[in-house]
């Protein structure tokens, strides 16, 4: 098997952003972003997914720094995946922390779109905007070609309820990005492609 990683740049006159992604890792992470909550988050998805992900990002306020690093993920998980032959293509989690329940579902289809219920009581989650959250998976969807399906179905607190989100991220995109070996050399569409 080839290897299934990308690295990403994006410098703007608002940021400056590098991503590595490792699709076959181990969890292992150094991110950076400046947004020690938003840290944590990324580290869940990589953590659970079993990605290893290095992030290192600057910008001139919040939203354009998770804005962008959402955009380079995106691309990276999209570029790190390449013809997708062998994968397994959908993946889905249901994963609790404590009080707080949430379901993500992602189809690797070379369409991006996101379906978002993520209600928070909070304007912000420790250091970081929780509408920004949901921007978060909106860019990530489009910047990745996926289709993704994110909700919140229970919780009172918000970060538990943010954080068993992003650890169901993390393992959606690990069982859609496994390689089935049943279908190492093919496409999982009928179609024949999953576009790039």
């Amino acid at each position: 098997m080839s290897c299934r990683a990308a690295q990403i740049s994006r410098d703007t006159a608002e940021t400056r952003i590098q991503v590595r992604l490792s699709l076959d890792g181990t969890g292992a992470t150094d991110i950076r972003t400046g947004v020690k909550m938003f840290d944590h988050f990324l580290s869940q998805v990589a953590r659970h997914g079993l990605l290893d992900l290095v992030v290192t990002a600057s910008g001139d306020d919040q939203h354009h720094v998770v804005e962008d690093v959402a955009i380079c993920l995106g691309r990276a998980l999209n570029e790190a995946l390449g013809e997708k032959k062998g994968i397994v293509r959908m993946g889905h989690a249901v994963v609790p922390m404590d009080e707080a329940i949430s379901m993500v579902s992602v189809d690797i289809s070379g369409r991006g779109l996101a379906v978002i219920s993520a209600p928070f009581d909070t304007s912000m989650i420790g250091d970081l905007e929780s509408d920004l959250v949901r921007h978060f998976f909106q860019t990530l969807a489009a910047e990745g070609r996926i289709t993704l399906h994110a909700r919140i179905d229970a919780g009172v607190n918000d970060h538990h309820k943010a954080e068993s989100l992003f650890k169901a991220l993390g393992r959606a995109l690990d069982a859609a990005c496994a390689i089935d070996p049943r279908r190492q050399d093919s496409i999982p569409s009928t179609k024949n492609v999953l576009e790039h």
